[in-house]
């Protein structure tokens, strides 16, 4: 009974794993036929170029690519302090007790909040606020840009970093942390020699994750970021992302090669995600590995 039952579950494990790798593949040749058009259109000069327009049959997806990496790398930057210091603070300062069960529902509560909702905080809070550092900066008081996206996405992805940093850090074995303050070391000194090293490769992941998050998100940076389609030449500049074009314009699109240049563009996003997720592991591996030498 006990060997039927493994070998039905390894089948079902097996049929869901094809199942994926099917979808994966059909989603990737799906948008690599639909976007043929605009490369037999443009060329390689599509990816390459700042132009995007419509009108005169102009595509170049540059300013997105850029608009996204600026944003996603911006919004983990911000982040990381206060992730990691909610990350240290529950899972080796308070790993229990009432104030550890309300900070780690106060975390959980942000990752729960519809993207919509920050949008619209962004929009009457954040971007007013931007306004006011921008004319003190003497620059086009905009509100919305790259850095009041940024500043959503880092609150959006806190609770990314935060949960699995805080994880790891919990599951540091005891023996280690009693052993080093037997030694003499203090609470910083345990935390930076003992706990840091030995949960670096889940911190890092945690990240990996967070800057996922940061580059798929639509509709908060869509309501914040400016939607402009021009190269930004500063982080207070409006500009426009992968996902946030494609949001604006796919329901405009209204000739072929239009539409072939937004799903050009989904490519784009679908493969920057992908390499970044195998970055990710590579490092994530490399890094375990080592770590167990």
């Amino acid at each position: 009974m006990k060997q039927l039952s493994d070998t039905l579950f390894n089948a079902v494990v097996r049929s869901c794993a094809i199942g994926t790798l099917i979808l994966v593949s059909g989603l990737c040749v799906t948008l690599v036929i639909h976007a043929m058009p605009v490369f037999r259109h443009s060329g390689l000069s599509f990816l390459f170029t700042s132009t995007w327009d419509p009108l005169r049959q102009q595509f170049g997806a540059l300013p997105f690519l850029v608009g996204t990496v600026i944003t996603a790398v911006l919004g983990v930057l911000i982040s990381l302090p206060f992730s990691l210091s909610i990350a240290f603070f529950l899972g080796e300062y308070f790993p229990s007790g009432k104030l550890s069960i309300f900070f780690q529902s106060a975390t959980d509560l942000l990752a729960g909040i519809p993207s919509v909702i920050y949008g619209f905080w962004g929009l009457f809070v954040v971007a007013p606020f931007m306004q006011k550092i921008e004319i003190r900066l003497g620059i086009m008081p905009y509100g919305v840009g790259i850095a009041t996206a940024s500043i959503i996405l880092a609150i959006m992805i806190v609770p990314y970093t935060a949960s699995i940093a805080r994880e790891i850090i919990k599951l540091v074995p005891s023996d280690l942390k009693e052993a080093a303050y037997a030694l003499g070391a203090t609470r910083w000194e345990v935390v930076r020699h003992v706990v840091i090293p030995y949960a670096h490769s889940g911190i890092l992941a945690g990240i990996l994750l967070a800057l996922g998050r940061a580059i798929g998100e639509t509709m908060a940076v869509t309501m914040v970021i400016g939607n402009r389609n021009e190269f930004p030449k500063s982080i207070f500049d409006p500009a426009n992302t992968m996902a946030s074009v494609i949001a604006n314009e796919f329901a405009e699109a209204s000739d072929d090669i239009y539409l072939s240049a937004l799903i050009a563009v989904a490519l784009l996003l679908f493969l920057f995600t992908t390499v970044m997720n195998m970055f990710g592991r590579f490092v994530i591996k490399k890094l375990t590995v080592r770590q167990e030498s």
